[in-house]
């Protein structure tokens, strides 16, 4: 191990932590991390992280599981479509390059950032509305199109995409917010591995640093899953927010030479 592996493996403690806290694979710290603290070129901060998420998210997902949070048909429908798409997302990114990438990370961290506190704030919604989103779960058509979503994101982005699926369950399914983050944690960690092996033969992926890295999630993302059974869905929603809004805003002042 290079001299490097305890920061590596401290990264992959707090990705796994967050991975667990907020459903998202974890990906939105080690992408940055391995860029900006690592000093990885731009691909490999994108490809580096996939593998990593399989055991943050199966970690999670377990913890949640046990508590009865986890929709596990919604989780795996969408998980399973969408790693078609992942693939299909993967093979986008060699086309446009690593900078474009990751300032479109950035672009969408922060929407997703802005859109969460709006859920989190907004008045509840009208009973009627509330089932007619609930039983959207019965089609496969809306699932279908949740996991395609995320699908190309979390390839195309080097992403678990729970960053699109958790706000997509609260708002287009009708999902609690920890409901929304226990499946999340499914959909993204069937997601990651076509992804993975896309990645790997691109050769975005560097193995020695994605076994550092996982050294440290499975303990984080055990932590954060107890963390988030205990607290309020409100704050669920506004800690999500905060944590995209800093990534995606540091993330794109640095990629735009602004930091």
């Amino acid at each position: 191990m290079s001299v490097t592996w305890p920061l590596a493996v401290a990264v992959g403690f707090v990705s796994g932590t967050l991975s667990g806290m907020f459903g998202i694979g974890g990906a939105l710290i080690t992408t940055p991390a391995i860029r900006l603290l690592l000093g990885q070129p731009e691909l490999i901060a994108v490809g580096t992280p996939l593998p990593v998420i399989v055991p943050s998210a199966i970690a999670g997902a377990l913890t949640y599981a046990r508590k009865g949070l986890v929709d596990l048909r919604t989780g795996v429908i969408a998980g399973i479509v969408g790693g078609v798409f992942a693939v299909i997302g993967a093979r986008a990114t060699t086309l446009v390059g690593g900078s474009v990438v990751l300032i479109v990370t950035a672009a969408i961290i922060c929407w997703t950032a802005a859109d969460t506190l709006h859920l989190a704030f907004r008045a509840r919604r009208p009973e009627h509305e509330r089932i007619a989103h609930a039983g959207r779960t019965r089609s496969w058509l809306w699932l279908a199109g949740l996991g395609a979503a995320a699908g190309i994101y979390s390839g195309f982005l080097g992403m678990g995409g729970g960053f699109i699926v958790v706000p997509a369950l609260v708002r287009y399914f009708a999902f609690p917010p920890k409901r929304a983050v226990a499946t999340s944690l499914v959909v993204v960690s069937l997601l990651a591995i076509p992804g993975t092996v896309t990645h790997y033969l691109l050769g975005n992926i560097d193995v020695g640093l994605a076994l550092q890295l996982a050294i440290g999630v499975v303990p984080g993302a055990l932590l954060g899953a107890r963390i988030t059974t205990v607290s309020a869905d409100r704050w669920v929603q506004v800690g999500f927010a905060a944590m995209l809004l800093v990534l995606g805003l540091t993330l794109g002042a640095v990629e735009l030479g602004l930091l």
